[in-house]
């Protein structure tokens, strides 16, 4: 990886690409919950794509198109859905999660998402469940501000719903 930090226009050079290409999938982990709001800080995108092999497909021409040299390799672990591609080799770091841990399908998570300034984020309660169930200690370190967080992020929900 290249140790480059995450910054919300890497999520938005990601989010035009794969609406140009249309990939199917939701920014996930701790950058999905830096898009909602939480005031932290990560090294890398993650995402949750959807996994077929047309969207493989899909998300190799993304990723070609914002500069990632991607290997024989890496495009066939993309387009047959590894559960997880890790790619250091463009601009910034992007790892593609196809089967987060505590997630049960990306059809579930889906219908648990939010759109945030057009970003297709995991629900928070999806990204802590994934977060608890991965168990890695430097998740499990944050489990706790994820959860302060979230009691005030749907506090907020429901006042602009008001």
């Amino acid at each position: 990886m290249t140790g480059k930090a995450f910054r919300p226009e890497q999520a938005r050079l990601v989010a035009d690409a794969f609406a140009r290409h249309g990939v199917e999938y939701l920014f996930i982990g701790k950058g999905g919950a830096i898009l909602l709001g939480y005031p932290g800080a990560t090294q890398d995108v993650d995402v949750f794509p959807r996994r077929s092999e047309e969207n493989g497909r899909r998300i190799v021409a993304a990723l070609l198109e914002l500069g990632f040299a991607l290997s024989a390799t890496d495009q066939a672990e993309i387009v047959r859905g590894k559960d997880f591609v890790q790619i250091g080799s463009g601009p910034f770091d992007i790892d593609l999660v196809f089967a987060p841990d505590g997630i049960e399908s990306f059809d579930k998570a889906l219908r648990n998402a939010e759109r945030v300034e057009n970003f297709p984020v995991m629900g928070l309660a999806d990204i802590i469940a994934s977060k608890r169930a991965a168990g890695r200690k430097r998740d499990l370190v944050e489990l706790d501000l994820l959860e302060e967080f979230r009691k005030v992020y749907e506090a907020s929900k429901r006042e602009r719903l008001k």
